[in-house]
């Protein structure tokens, strides 16, 4: 059972009605009546806890069965009599890692019920349910490593400068980092700055449960693959993550949206964002408000992070002096405002590490403000499914190409030239005679160069 004192702060991310704990851990909304589950212990409060564990057990598939298929293709080069010594000793070092880690991986997220995924790596492929390219289970794989094996300077100045820009005053009792990715931040926090109540939300369940046996002092090992490596060791490193000392009482990870935080409004001390605020999408002047709401009066927001919006929208890349602009504009006071140089993401194994120039905020809220809309990532009509589907001019375009595409990946039989194709594309008057075979070269050149790349995940 959680504390008493954090179950009381929990709020359904559905209806924002106050939660209750039932006997066996779970909890259900009093508003309306949604039960939401525990994956290996880890609250998941998501608005549709069903539908996005189903989400994260296909990434979890998928992510296992490319291991797999890496360490098949491994196999097959490993069949080169012609292979040099140190070239053959590489790929069976790589090739055993990838077993290894899909072993590690599949025992790590068992919690997540794999078996109950019926659908094959061509399924998943077909109907694209990766989830986007900067949100996927390993997109921040990395994280995992820095934060609990060999990040210690990194981390160390981290915590430095958010703890700094606490501001005067006592241990806050309760601290909500939001985006806390595998969670040393968190759990630095905790352990320096001693709240009552530590709660770090993160939406991806590797990071989640990896941090959970990381703080309870289990641990967990998993592999290290750098896409720099050092020497001829560093392509696949096994990594012992266990944080220094088991936390203390008081810290909690739970398994939720940051964009519909599980939070009661008004009840939070500190609210921490790192490395965040800048890849949601989600205007921030909505996550100011938003983050305003949660905090309780003369609650303090810290921003940490490179602030490097990438938002399709020009208007919406803010600079810092927006940022700051948009902040008091939230209902906070003149914020205190940083800028250091740290390092970042410096492994050992990896030549990828630099440094870093990153912006520390520190804000008191001053006043309410307007609570902002509530987000929603798709419209009614995908997500009901009983309302048209409008007929946009994506979707137009979309037809059109898919048509020709379909046209020309059904004259592919073994037998015919990029010439032929392209006659009977004239012939079909779809376009002209000079037009047609560079298009069609263009096209088959594309689809070449997909099929030699393998599936992300």
């Amino acid at each position: 059972m959680l504390s008493p004192d954090l179950v009381a702060i929990l709020a359904c991310p559905r209806c924002e009605h106050a939660l209750r704990q039932y006997a066996d851990s779970s909890f259900g909304c009093s508003g309306c009546g949604l039960t939401f589950p525990l994956l290996d212990g880890v609250p998941c409060l998501f608005p549709e806890p069903g539908a996005t564990l189903a989400e994260w057990r296909q990434r979890l598939q998928f992510a296992l069965e490319k291991l797999v298929r890496d360490a098949g293709s491994l196999q097959l080069e490993l069949q080169n009599p012609r292979l040099r010594p140190l070239t053959r000793e590489r790929l069976v070092q790589l090739q055993g890692a990838c077993v290894d880690q899909a072993r590690r991986l599949g025992e790590l997220l068992s919690p997540l019920a794999l078996h109950q995924s019926q659908l094959a790596l061509a399924t998943h492929l077909a109907l694209q349910t990766r989830l986007p390219a900067d949100q996927g289970l390993t997109t921040y794989y990395t994280n995992i490593h820095r934060d609990w094996s060999w990040g210690e300077t990194e981390n160390a100045e981290s915590l430095k400068l958010v703890s700094g820009a606490l501001g005067a005053g006592g241990a806050p009792s309760s601290i909500l980092v939001m985006g806390s990715g595998a969670g040393r931040l968190a759990y630095d926090l905790h352990e320096q700055v001693r709240p009552a109540s530590t709660i770090a939300l993160d939406f991806n369940p590797l990071l989640a449960l990896v941090a959970s046996r990381a703080v309870d002092g289990t641990g967990a090992q998993l592999w290290e693959f750098p896409l720099a490596p050092r020497s001829i060791g560093d392509h696949a490193v096994l990594r012992t993550l266990v944080a220094p000392e088991p936390v203390r009482e008081g810290f909690h990870l739970v398994l939720g949206d940051v964009l519909r935080p599980p939070v009661l409004a008004g009840s939070i001390d500190v609210v921490v964002t790192p490395w965040v605020v800048d890849i949601l999408p989600e205007d921030f002047r909505s996550v100011a408000a938003r983050v305003n709401g949660l905090l309780k009066p003369g609650g303090r927001w810290i921003c940490f992070g490179s602030l490097a919006f990438s938002q399709p929208e020009a208007a919406a890349r803010y600079s810092l002096e927006e940022v700051l602009a948009i902040v008091m504009d939230s209902g906070f006071a003149p914020p205190d405002v940083r800028e250091d140089e740290i390092p970042y993401m410096c492994s050992p194994a990896s030549r990828h590490g630099r440094r870093e120039l990153v912006v520390t905020i520190g804000a008191s809220k001053d006043q309410a403000v307007p609570k902002p809309a509530r987000h929603r990532s798709l419209p009614d009509w995908l997500v009901a499914g009983t309302q048209p589907v409008p007929l946009l001019p994506a979707f137009q375009l979309q037809a059109m190409t898919t048509r020709i595409y379909g046209f020309i990946m059904g004259l592919i039989d073994g037998r015919r030239s990029v010439a032929d194709m392209a006659r009977l594309l004239a012939e079909q008057r779809l376009m002209t005679r000079e037009e047609a075979e560079p298009a069609v070269r263009t096209f088959l050149t594309k689809m070449y160069e997909e099929s030699q790349r393998p599936p992300g995940f």
